[in-house]
């Protein structure tokens, strides 16, 4: 493979899997992508170098405290959903504009915007159908453990995105593969009790 080609290719997976993170949770991703262009890690593309500054890693780390800590206060954390997905999608399209390389601008921002600003809002869509049976099935106490397993979730990918991203990707793939046979398998059966 050219290596340019496989360079922009690794930038696509990096931003991809970050904004898969910002579906779980928006500013740990960014934490974490900043921690690690601090760490050399990650290189970002021209403009974008701020996300390492100390001011953004204060900021971000602030953020992630005060986001993590809501989520775990019932009722407040399907609240928060509501500021939380829009919010998500942007943090997934500037995760993904900032690791996006060498490609032409309106190639980079229609990546983001169509692949970062799309896993981030399915991500967190799934999250809020999850959190919604969850308060309605448990009276808003098993969303805990729903939380716990985004910031888990959040970490994991963040983490994954930028030193391994094609594992990032499989594992988005497996998931998603296993959430769209879950949502097949309960469609069937409802129209199987329909029809009983």
């Amino acid at each position: 493979m050219d290596s340019t080609l496989f360079s922009v290719v690794h930038s696509i997976l990096i931003g991809i899997g970050l904004a898969a993170s910002c579906g779980f949770r928006v500013f740990v991703p960014m934490l974490v992508m900043g921690v690690a262009v601090r760490a050399g890690q990650l290189e970002l593309s021209e403009g974008w170098a701020w996300l390492g500054s100390w001011p953004a890693l204060t900021a971000f780390s602030v953020a992630s405290i005060a986001e993590i800590g809501a989520y775990y206060i019932p009722w407040v954390d399907n609240a928060l959903d509501t500021i939380h997905t829009p919010a998500a999608v942007v943090a997934g399209i500037i995760a993904t504009a900032a690791c996006v390389s060498e490609m032409h601008p309106l190639l980079q921002w229609s990546t983001a915007i169509i692949a970062g600003g799309g896993i981030a809002a399915a991500v967190q869509g799934t999250m809020v159908v999850i959190r919604g049976t969850s308060t309605a099935t448990t009276a808003g106490l098993g969303n805990f453990v729903v939380s716990t397993v985004e910031l888990v979730m959040s970490f994991m990918m963040s983490i994954l995105a930028v030193l391994l991203p094609i594992l990032a990707a499989i594992v988005l793939f497996t998931i998603a593969v296993l959430v769209v046979r879950r949502v097949m398998k309960t469609r069937a059966r409802k129209a199987v009790s329909v029809k009983s």
